[in-house]
């Protein structure tokens, strides 16, 4: 009978967990570059948002009785790329982390990439959440502001 510290001493990774880890961080790594090149359009559109467009939506805006909104846009924009960074980050780290575990054959390194990993689901699972939850807030006063008029 093995002792529980030589059951948990190691871990073997065959060569299907190796070639299945090296896609998975082949397509990490391709999703954190899509990820890159959103943020940047985020961040694009924030800028023209807030500077070509902003008189036009000012005008439409005071039209209607309203302050200026371009300001308002622009900086949800520049949050909501501000948002997308972190996992994204962490999805590039865990790529090239992992690329550089099974070329070396590290386990500190491996461990490091499943980290990162982890820390991408965590916040993805965490802001979806959250998102939820204004979805379900936004639904009980839209109900409450229905039942008003």
């Amino acid at each position: 009978m093995k002792s529980p510290l030589t059951q948990l001493e190691q871990l073997l990774v065959n060569s299907n967990a190796k070639h299945f880890l090296k896609e998975i961080g082949k397509w990490c790594f391709f999703f954190s570059i899509l990820g890159v090149i959103s943020i940047l359009f985020l961040v694009v559109f924030a800028i023209l948002i807030g500077t070509v467009y902003a008189p036009m939506l000012d005008m439409l805006t005071q039209q209607q009785g309203l302050s200026s909104m371009s300001i308002y846009i622009m900086f949800i924009y520049l949050f909501a790329a501000l948002l997308y960074f972190f996992p994204v980050f962490y999805l590039y780290k865990f790529s090239t982390k992992v690329k550089v575990a099974l070329a070396t054959k590290n386990d500190d390194t491996l461990a490091i990439a499943l980290e990162y990993l982890k820390s991408h689901f965590k916040f993805i699972g965490v802001l979806t959440i959250i998102i939820i939850s204004l979805y379900i807030l936004l639904f009980g006063f839209s109900i409450v502001a229905g039942s008003l008029f």
